[in-house]
């Protein structure tokens, strides 16, 4: 009967041991991610302050610039479907103006335990300047636009060489607003309906704090 004891006792240990390390493991994992993305965060945050006809004014604003916690669940692997055959087009923004636009691709992913798609562009005057040849626009709305985040929707940048393989990472994460959350009288581009998701991506950026 003792050893019987002392042997559940041992399995026990081993059980809760391992239990330890998994979960120190876990937050070891978590820990570059939560980093990277601190980072990523204050350089975004110091550009809305530096760049030149920015929204943001006064340092004492950041403070109104807020973001949902990291959480990697929402960094998800998109498949890509080219659309070499896109048509051109006109993207309507928030001040009244156009800017014209080509579909690139469509993405495929699951998000939430959902399979959802967004379509991703190119912004035909933004491809123009070298050092953004490769760029890639992602504008969405969910189901938090105009209640925890911005009405308007939310962005993301990509380059064409993030694409690999046929897939793509996609980081809600970094999602962030556009200017016209900040304050009006910028043409930001509405996302396009076939951008409107029906869940909540509870993730990258949130309303700005302070009215306008």
């Amino acid at each position: 009967m003792t050893k019987i004891i002392k042997f559940r006792l041992v399995d026990n240990m081993k059980i809760l041991l391992l239990f330890t390390t998994l979960l120190a493991t876990a937050a070891f994992a978590q820990t570059p991610f939560a980093d990277q993305l601190a980072k990523h965060r204050e350089t975004y945050k110091k550009d809305l302050l530096s760049s030149a006809g920015g929204p943001v004014k006064a340092e004492e604003d950041l403070s109104y610039v807020q973001f949902y916690a990291p959480d990697s669940t929402y960094r998800v692997t998109a498949t890509v479907q080219l659309t070499p055959k896109a048509e051109p087009f006109e993207m309507p923004t928030y001040n009244g103006k156009t800017r014209p636009h080509v579909a690139y691709a469509l993405l495929s992913f699951v998000l939430n335990g959902k399979p959802q798609q967004l379509t991703l562009y190119r912004n035909l005057n933004v491809i123009r300047m070298p050092e953004f040849r490769d760029y890639l626009f992602l504008p969405f709305k969910d189901a938090t636009s105009g209640t925890a985040t911005y009405g308007g929707g939310r962005y993301i940048d990509l380059r064409t060489g993030e694409i690999k393989d046929g897939h793509l990472t996609i980081d809600f994460n970094k999602a962030y607003n556009p200017y016209c959350a900040y304050q009006e009288g910028y043409p930001c581009p509405i996302p396009p309906k076939n951008n409107v998701l029906s869940i909540p991506v509870e993730a990258g950026e949130k309303a700005y704090g302070k009215e306008h």
